[in-house]
């Protein structure tokens, strides 16, 4: 375990969308508890303005819902590969590891973790209750994650 290693939690999605919310509501709730070395951001979608301040961390945790993954949330490692894109406002987690990584000199490592959403097609500004429970879920590891920093542990353990 190293305590003294820096994570960055960045949860993405729209809350005016019900579970897509799910990674921002994450963000907000981590946020709270004031997790020695975890900085928290939150956004309604990554943009390659998180590249920089991923490379200033030694990991990456990103948030997001997920329609049709393991219940109640899922971890992977994020492999960092190069995307073309024609917009630099919606850009997913292995491109901003790439550039992190490659263009701004970061060693960091990244995961990407889904918490199962079910409800997606409305706007309101509210999770269904399948998605709390969820989240709590994923809100009791993560307090416990963030403590012990051995992500590479995780992935065998909560697979997609």
């Amino acid at each position: 375990m190293d305590n003294s290693s820096t994570v960055l939690l960045i949860g993405y999605g729209n809350p005016g969308r019900l579970d897509d919310g799910l990674g921002p509501a994450v963000a907000e709730a981590i946020e709270k508890k004031a997790l020695k070395g975890v900085t928290v951001d939150s956004d309604y979608q990554l943009t390659v303005e998180d590249a920089d301040a991923i490379s200033k961390h030694d990991y990456v945790i990103f948030v997001d819902a997920d329609t049709s993954g393991a219940e109640p949330f899922w971890i992977e490692e994020v492999d960092p590969k190069a995307q073309v894109s024609f917009s630099s406002h919606s850009i997913s987690p292995n491109a901003l590891m790439d550039m992190s990584n490659n263009l701004l000199g970061g060693r960091t490592k990244g995961y990407l973790m889904g918490i199962r959403g079910y409800e997606f097609n409305e706007f309101c500004e509210k999770l269904s209750d399948k998605a709390k429970s969820n989240m709590n879920e994923a809100m009791a590891f993560l307090e416990v994650a963030l403590k012990e920093r051995q992500f590479e542990n995780y992935v065998a353990m909560y697979k997609k």
